[in-house]
């Protein structure tokens, strides 16, 4: 007899991956762009874009509670604890920790928002492929106010 149920395998972001620094005494103007990991204590006016790197996974973006971006963030993976004013778009797996302040469009694939993290703007959920579509007999919707529910066969 079982009574726990296995845990399924969960998105998770490899911290390990951060290679790059910029320092809480430190003030970018202009664009950065990353292929690993960044780590962002200071403040950044640009745009913050992970470079497609060499296959060994997803880039990681670390903005902590110091870490400011003014400006649009794009990357593979994203812990956020800090500021953005602009939009951000994460392939994999986004995580708005509990000081995160974010103003502007998010588009995610996986999200983690912890209690206390605030949202200015939308939240939206990239299209699920084929294979996790089908994972749920059962799926309820919600559609504004709406709440729908809808059976797959």
């Amino acid at each position: 007899m079982q009574f726990f149920k296995p845990r399924s395998k969960r998105p998770h972001i490899e911290i390990t991956k951060l290679s790059s620094l910029i320092a809480e005494d430190v003030v970018i103007t202009g664009d950065v762009s990353f292929s690993s990991g960044l780590r962002i204590d200071g403040v950044v006016k640009g745009n913050v874009v992970a470079r497609p790197n060499d296959g060994s996974g997803h880039a990681l973006l670390v903005l902590s509670e110091k870490g400011q971006v003014h400006g649009s963030v794009r990357c593979g993976d994203a812990v956020i604890n800090g500021a953005v004013v602009g939009d951000i778009e994460v392939e994999h797996f986004l995580e708005l920790q509990s000081e995160s302040r974010v103003n502007g469009i998010i588009r995610y694939h996986h999200l983690q928002m912890d209690v206390g993290a605030a949202v200015r703007g939308e939240l939206i959920a990239a299209q699920p492929t084929v294979q996790s579509a089908l994972v749920a007999d059962n799926v309820v919707a919600l559609a504004g106010d709406k709440l729908s529910h809808v059976e797959r066969r």
